[in-house]
């Protein structure tokens, strides 16, 4: 015959091992946000995740594609959405009787005598009414879930944002790598045309020596924008989550096509960007369970009714009874120093922070709406600008270079229009950085940066 003893153990190992088999009951992973990828960015027809660099050469829908996937932002915005959604499980798990067995052994000394006691009690315990303290903090738990979720699309609005920025500025330094490769060969060819004139007795030494130094001052230019560019290329591989060594190339990049199709009315912008924007969501549920913790600290000051209920086993001396327990209990806190009382100010208090700090958030978007659009107008008409400025900045330089060399111009007028072009290019390709990043900006500002700002892009890399 098995001992009572036996049963009380064996009963407590098979209600283990049906909570182990019994992994979700909740469904919590349900509740959590998918995890962070292209598709969740509104990427169509995108293949799998990948873990490499392409061996072709990087676009910038590469780029996006790579940081989502492989930033470990990403992971870690998702395991934090994932615990949250497993604490739901531990709010909704307050709702549930608990089951706990306990077995005890000892040898007891009296007089000499030694006797042995052995006791084993299974006990259900169910909290059966508590004044709504569950019911808050489910709530609690449920807003932080949601809470969390917004915070994962406002990170990946940001990777997508800062992959976007960083291959931008790659383009821009391998662009400035050009241009000051052709301010270093037109310095040279200004440096062989006033040495020419100089060997044939038409040119002072100063012309030479001015025209040196314009050349050398070139290849330090270019030295430094090559560096500029290692350097651009080793950032973008760390935000596509890789090591800065990383060797790959870039596409080529379509010229920047300014357009007035973001003109809108900024308030129009702005409405929608609170509607849209996932931090403004983040906050607005914190908002929400912080009002709801207020209700748990009052709940917590109030009576509770449980059921405890279960069988008991014990033996003495070889003396074996049994029995069982039923009862309820009603807890009634009626002092605790004023515990409740200061912890309810301080749940009103942190209501108070959070509706603050979402209005902050709230004002912060008009703010980042409103910079985003003016900074992208701006740059729309300084690329056009730019453009006009190059055009200009090498007719001029022909023309003084070829003056020189018919004799009828001087040297510093040449210096003076290399220079001058030189940073007309700079201004160019800082306009069109400017003109990429500021529109990827707007639409991460109103929240809709997604895979569709990037469309005309992949159809000018084809």
């Amino acid at each position: 015959m098995r001992h009572p003893l036996s049963f009380a153990v064996l009963g407590c190992l098979s209600l283990a091992g049906l909570g182990a088999e019994i992994s979700d009951p909740f469904a919590t992973e349900a509740m959590a946000p998918p995890r962070p990828s292209p598709a969740l960015a509104g990427r169509q027809g995108g293949s799998p995740c990948a873990a490499a660099l392409p061996a072709t050469a990087l676009t910038a829908i590469d780029a996006v594609d790579l940081a989502l996937c492989n930033n470990p932002q990403t992971r870690e915005v998702w395991a934090n959405a994932r615990a949250q959604a497993a604490l739901v499980g531990v709010a909704e798990a307050a709702w549930l009787p608990s089951l706990n067995g306990s077995v005890a052994v000892s040898r007891n000394w009296k007089d000499g005598a030694a006797t042995d006691q052995r006791s084993a009690a299974l006990v259900l315990s169910w909290l059966l009414f508590d004044f709504g303290t569950r019911s808050a903090n489910g709530e609690i738990a449920r807003q932080l879930l949601a809470a969390s979720a917004a915070t994962q699309d406002a990170t990946v609005q940001q990777l997508f944002l800062s992959a976007l920025q960083s291959y931008y500025s790659a383009q821009a330094t391998r662009a400035g790598v050009e241009a000051a490769r052709e301010a270093e060969r037109a310095s040279q060819e200004s440096y062989l045309a006033a040495d020419t004139r100089y060997r044939v007795g038409v040119a002072t030494p100063a012309d030479r020596l001015q025209a040196q130094t314009a050349w050398s001052q070139a290849t330090l230019n270019r030295i430094r924008a090559e560096g500029d560019a290692r350097n651009a290329l080793g950032t973008l591989a760390n935000v596509l989550g890789f090591d800065a060594p990383q060797p790959f190339v870039l596409a080529e990049f379509p010229a920047a096509m300014p357009t007035a199709g973001f003109e809108r009315d900024v308030n129009a912008l702005i409405d929608e960007a609170r509607r849209r924007r996932p931090d403004l969501r983040s906050a607005e549920a914190q908002v929400n369970a912080a009002q709801a913790t207020v209700k748990a600290a009052r709940a917590n000051g109030l009576p509770t009714l449980s059921l405890a209920a279960g069988p008991t086993w014990q033996d003495v001396g070889g003396n074996s009874t049994g029995g069982g327990v039923l009862g309820v209990t009603l807890s009634l806190p009626l002092f605790s120093g004023f515990e409740t009382t200061y912890r309810v100010r301080s749940a009103q208090a942190l209501a108070e922070a959070r509706a603050a700090q979402r209005d902050r958030v709230r004002q912060q978007v008009a703010l980042d709406v409103w910079r985003a659009y003016q900074s992208l107008a701006t740059s729309t008409q300084a690329l056009k600008t730019a453009a006009d400025l190059v055009a200009s900045a090498e007719a001029s330089e022909r023309v003084a270079l070829g003056r020189y060399k018919a004799g009828v111009g001087n040297i510093l007028d040449v210096l003076n229009a290399q220079s001058a072009l030189a940073a007309a290019r700079q201004q160019r390709i800082q306009a069109s950085l400017d003109w990429n990043v500021y529109r990827a900006t707007l639409a991460q500002s109103v929240g809709a940066l997604d895979y569709g700002l990037l469309q005309p892009m992949a159809e000018g890399n084809r």
